[in-house]
């Protein structure tokens, strides 16, 4: 994925640079590479599974709360 920023008439070297910046974040080649950066493994289906019952543990946690805290 290549990225190219060509000078526009007189445009100074600065606004080419910053052009350039907009560029690259607007792409979303940063946080790609920093993602690539290191190796992480996909979680297995006993941890998935561990995590969707803590979130649904959590959920029914704050619909308790909302009832109880319109009293």
């Amino acid at each position: 994925m290549a990225i190219h920023a060509h000078r526009k008439g007189e445009e100074s070297n600065d606004r080419l640079q910053q052009r350039f910046k907009q560029q690259v974040q607007k792409s979303g080649l940063i946080r790609l590479l920093r993602e690539r950066r290191t190796f992480s493994r996909s979680p297995n289906r006993r941890k998935v599974r561990l995590r969707a019952l803590m979130r649904e543990q959590h959920r029914t946690e704050t619909r308790k709360k909302k009832f109880y805290s319109n009293m």
